[in-house]
């Protein structure tokens, strides 16, 4: 009997394994459901149009965005009707000079048997400009295309084939985005707090501070909560959280609660301010731009609901954390939050020398952090100058722990502190490139090329036309909160389903600006569980948490945030908030 209770036990223990897949092994899935659905739903694409729009300080700003009217499935050309009407464009002269169309080229395009628009792309005569001249009559509409990647291929060989997709998301984008931006910020935040952490401060400042607020420990959780709130609220906070994640995780641990909390104190309670904000220059001000609704109205509203939803969110969290607290072995993170636990417990002897070594290089952390909220706040600074800023306080304070010989520095382990810094977040550098690829598989986000995603971008704004205003509403939410598992970036998701969500509001009644309403809410709370965001998978790699461990709270946490979103919606319908 016993026997067999033991083989119950382990199969009962290899069946929590297979409900808790690697994060790498989650993505994979995900870029193989992607790629299984290229082949059932056929590509489409927009026209993209420039407009502008006053930004939130009063500036002019140029977006370009998806005009909804111009959508079409990608065909093949008819040959046949091009043949007998481009001659007739070519005899027109002031036609071919404003649309800078080679004349040379465009005749001899007409001698090949089949027409491709990659030779009327060498002419100079685009897509877009035929759609705008003979509507869908130049497409053959006998078959819609799909893109489906190859099994495998590079932009060298064949094209991009799905398993390659770490390699192409990773090398996606540029210093200023997803993937490699991302990526090179992590590595060097990673490095710079490698030292930091070397010298023994964070250790020696958290010991300090528990020595000193002895029974106050519960009000630190809400007041933090509140800030990085703030954060994301008023500056669109979420890459910038990477860093403070390094000190808050072994921070929120020590005093006595798990990475879970850590994560949810800081990243997510960033993205909830994001969700309510009234002011962000990334969502609600482009959101309002493209939209056509006034910069900044609606604030008194959103003020309001960012304090509620605000503090709701972070009682949520201080129930769990409260739970965590009194039984830390309830925690899915109990395991591997064993790793800070037993560092902090080895320096404790250790850190109760609260040194003025200690405190110098906490002091110029401080600072630092001060001039990268100074710096993202007035000068617009971004990802490739807050990676050089992080480079420059984790150098400075290296410095300082060779001077005051914390922890026995030197030059030597000062770069090796930054080595191991580096490599420790190695592993989560790949996922942002793997998560990026899940985007590359469904064709991109770019709404004039061809894809999948802008097939169901479209078909999603068709089926909420012609249903009550709340429900359409409520549509627009749930939409916009699926639409960011895939394009997490808050300008990017503005860029592609505003000027499809704005036009559809006015047709089933809702006002405008509750189609921004329902971006924000959709496009903030998701991105603290989606495994495609690149902050909450390098914050995650910080706490040492894989994400389908994270998943298991946040799915909980997720379902209290839309029933909040769908609340908030509703009510913004029924008071006919404008």
């Amino acid at each position: 009997m016993k026997k067999t209770n033991g083989g119950n036990d382990d199969m009962k223990k290899d069946f929590t394994k297979m409900r808790t897949p690697h994060t790498y092994a989650i993505i994979f899935c995900v870029v193989i459901v992607c790629w299984l659905l290229t082949f059932l739903i056929p590509a489409g694409k927009f026209t993209t149009q420039d407009i502008t729009y006053t930004n939130a300080q009063g500036e002019e700003t140029t977006k370009t965005v998806l005009d909804a009217a111009t959508f079409r499935y990608a065909y093949n050309l008819n040959s046949d009707f091009l043949k007998a009407e481009l001659p007739t464009l070519m005899a027109d002269e002031a036609a071919m000079m404003e649309l800078e169309v080679d004349g040379d080229l465009l005749s001899a395009a007409l001698t090949e048997e089949t027409l491709t628009q990659d030779i009327l792309d060498e002419a100079g005569l685009s897509d877009d400009e035929l759609y705008a001249r003979y509507g869908l009559d130049f497409y053959d509409t006998s078959e819609k295309l799909h893109k489906t990647a190859g099994l495998w291929g590079t932009d060298d060989t064949g094209g991009f084939g799905v398993l390659n997709y770490l390699f192409e998301g990773l090398v996606s984008g540029d210093k200023y985005g997803t993937a490699v931006g991302i990526v090179a910020m992590i590595l060097v935040v990673g490095g710079a707090f490698g030292v930091i952490l070397a010298t023994g401060s964070i250790d020696a400042g958290i010991y300090a501070f528990i020595h000193k607020a002895k029974g106050m420990e519960k009000l630190a959780l809400p007041l933090l909560f509140f800030l990085f709130s703030l954060g994301g609220a008023t500056f669109g906070m979420s890459e910038e959280v990477i860093p403070f994640s390094m000190i808050m995780v072994p921070f929120v641990i020590a005093l006595g609660y798990d990475s879970i909390v850590a994560v949810t104190v800081s990243f997510v309670a960033s993205q909830v301010g994001n969700a309510a904000s009234w002011m962000s220059p990334f969502s609600v001000a482009v959101a309002q731009g493209i939209a056509g609704v006034p910069i900044l109205s609606g604030a008194t509203f959103r003020l309001v609901m960012w304090f509620i939803v605000t503090g709701l969110s972070a009682a949520y969290m201080m129930r769990y954390a409260e739970k965590i607290r009194k039984n830390p072995t309830l925690s899915v993170a109990y395991e591997t939050d064993a790793h800070f636990r037993d560092q902090l417990q080895n320096t404790s002897g250790e850190v109760q020398a609260f040194t003025l070594g200690h405190k110098l290089v906490l002091f110029e952390v401080l600072l630092g952090l001060v001039w990268i909220i100074w710096g993202v706040t007035v000068h617009a600074y971004y990802i490739p100058e807050i990676a050089s800023q992080f480079f420059v306080i984790g150098f400075v304070c290296g410095i300082t722990g060779i001077i005051f010989k914390l922890n026995g520095m030197t030059v030597n382990s000062m770069a090796g502190a930054f080595q191991q810094g580096a490599a420790d977040l190695a592993g989560t550098a790949v996922v942002v490139g793997m998560a990026k690829g899940i985007l590359l598989t469904l064709g991109g986000s770019d709404a004039s090329v061809p894809s999948t995603l802008n097939t169901i971008l479209y078909t999603v704004g068709n089926l909420l036309n012609g249903v009550h205003q709340s429900v359409a509403a409520v549509g627009m939410y749930f939409f916009q909160s699926a639409f960011n598992m895939v394009v997490t970036s808050n300008s990017g998701q503005a860029a592609l389903t505003m000027p499809i969500m704005a036009p559809l509001s006015d047709i089933v009644g809702v006002n405008r600006q509750i189609a921004v309403l329902a971006y924000q809410l959709g496009a903030g709370f998701v991105d603290a569980f989606s495994p495609v965001s690149a902050s909450l998978i390098g914050i995650l790699g910080v706490a040492g948490l894989d994400w389908s461990k994270w998943a298991k709270f946040q799915v909980k946490m997720q379902g209290f945030f839309l029933l909040m979103g769908t609340v908030i919606v509703v009510f913004a319908v029924i008071i006919g908030f404008n």
